[in-house]
């Protein structure tokens, strides 16, 4: 069963504690009244064409994945968490091309999959399996929806599923893993997340590859002394594991 979704004044809560112990009180209230302002101007019939982005994967497979349908409180809660908006295509398999990985051993796992396009393009990839993880239930109903239609004489991995949860609470399967992230929590929940993989990795030492894409977060990555930043774009960065994971050490 899809979690309930999240409590907007929970979400709220949340990211003005971790804000305010990061920035200061006035810093983060300036930033919070941006925040809304931004949406109430978002929110203008005139802006939300805007919003369809990158429309002509939607229509080349019957699939529903821009931002132009996501609901007012679904996009209030994103502000507070990480704003929904799928990926370039174009970018997605741009990254995909700089791994020198055999696919076939790989688990892909999405953080933050929305409602799915970047899962959909992962299938193109012959992975093991393709895992999304998505707090919103409203969005996760939409990728599983997505799923079901997606048809592809592309496609290569037919194992995909979507979960509904907090990424944090998220179990990562002991195989080798390449990991997507579109700023899709804020720092501090970033950091846990990649605590929670640290972890993971001591436990059952595996090749994992991180691609992140538009690393407004990259610093909190950078503190990983077991991952190795390999390609480094204006939009993006790839990062692997680097040495022996279960000694967190590193290499140049």
């Amino acid at each position: 069963m899809p979690e309930p979704t999240p409590k907007l004044t929970a979400a709220v809560r949340r990211w003005f504690r971790d804000r305010s112990a990061q920035r200061g009180f006035p810093s983060t209230l300036w930033q919070f009244l941006r925040l809304l302002w931004e949406f109430l101007r978002d929110s203008l019939p005139s802006r939300r064409r805007q919003r369809y982005g990158d429309v002509d994967f939607d229509w080349d497979y019957r699939v529903d994945t821009t931002a132009a349908t996501v609901n007012w409180r679904d996009r209030l809660v994103g502000l507070f968490h990480s704003p929904y908006q799928p990926t370039d295509p174009a970018l997605f398999h741009e990254m995909l091309a700089s791994l020198k990985i055999d696919f076939r051993e790989f688990v892909f796992i999405d953080i933050g999959s929305g409602k799915g396009r970047v899962l959909l393009m992962a299938a193109d990839y012959p992975f093991r399996r393709v895992i999304g993880v998505e707090l919103l239930p409203a969005l996760h109903r939409i990728a599983g929806e997505n799923i079901r239609r997606y048809k592809s004489s592309s496609q290569q991995c037919f194992e995909i599923e979507a979960v509904c949860s907090d990424a944090r609470d998220f179990v990562f399967p002991p195989l080798p893993m390449v990991i997507f992230l579109f700023n899709p929590l804020p720092e501090a929940e970033l950091a846990e997340l990649m605590a929670s993989l640290e972890s993971s990795l001591r436990q059952t030492p595996r090749p994992v590859c991180v691609l992140y894409h538009n690393p407004l977060l990259e610093h909190v990555l950078a503190r990983c002394r077991w991952l190795t930043i390999q390609t480094r774009t204006a939009s993006a960065i790839v990062a692997t594991n680097a040495g022996d994971p279960s000694s967190g050490s590193s290499s140049g």
